[in-house]
């Protein structure tokens, strides 16, 4: 096992190191390219045009890579807020799913029976009605935020 961790890890840094003398050889490359131009466009047009040029080029690659980057600063902001949204979705199920367990555990059953021996039925009925209430305005609510989901999903036509 630390055989193999070695031998990646040296495959690593093997891939690393070429990949760093490939970009360096490209940068010179590109400065080559760069300054052979310049001199072509001295040579016929003279000094401002050339660098008016040179200019306009770089101007030109740092739009694409400016455009690049939001285009995938947008695809990662819409990847995060929709693995949110299916986080919360989850959430969601979990607690519906673990408030069903919680009434079906007999041992929670035996202890609301005692509490209803304890204190009376006669004075738990009107905290079951309030609690009751609190319940149905707590559905009703849950109710309209996943129909506002199901809108916000549905697409538009």
């Amino acid at each position: 096992m630390i055989d193999d961790l070695k031998e990646s890890t040296g495959t690593a840094v093997r891939l690393t190191s070429l990949a760093a003398a490939a970009a360096f050889a490209l940068l010179l490359t590109t400065s080559f390219l760069c300054a052979a131009l310049f001199v072509f466009m001295l040579q016929k047009y003279g000094p401002v045009e050339a660098c008016l040029a040179g200019a306009g080029v770089f101007f030109v690659v740092t739009l694409i890579a400016t455009v690049c980057y939001m285009v995938r600063k947008k695809q990662v902001r819409a990847r995060a807020e929709e693995a949110a949204r299916e986080a919360a979705r989850e959430a969601a199920r979990s607690a519906k799913s673990a408030a069903s367990s919680m009434l079906a555990d007999p041992m929670l059953l035996a202890a609301g029976l005692q509490v209803v021996r304890a204190i009376g039925v006669k004075k738990l009925i009107p905290l079951l009605a309030i609690g009751g209430l609190a319940l149905g305005f707590m559905m009703s609510r849950g109710a309209s935020e996943t129909s506002d989901e199901a809108e916000a999903e549905a697409p538009a036509e």
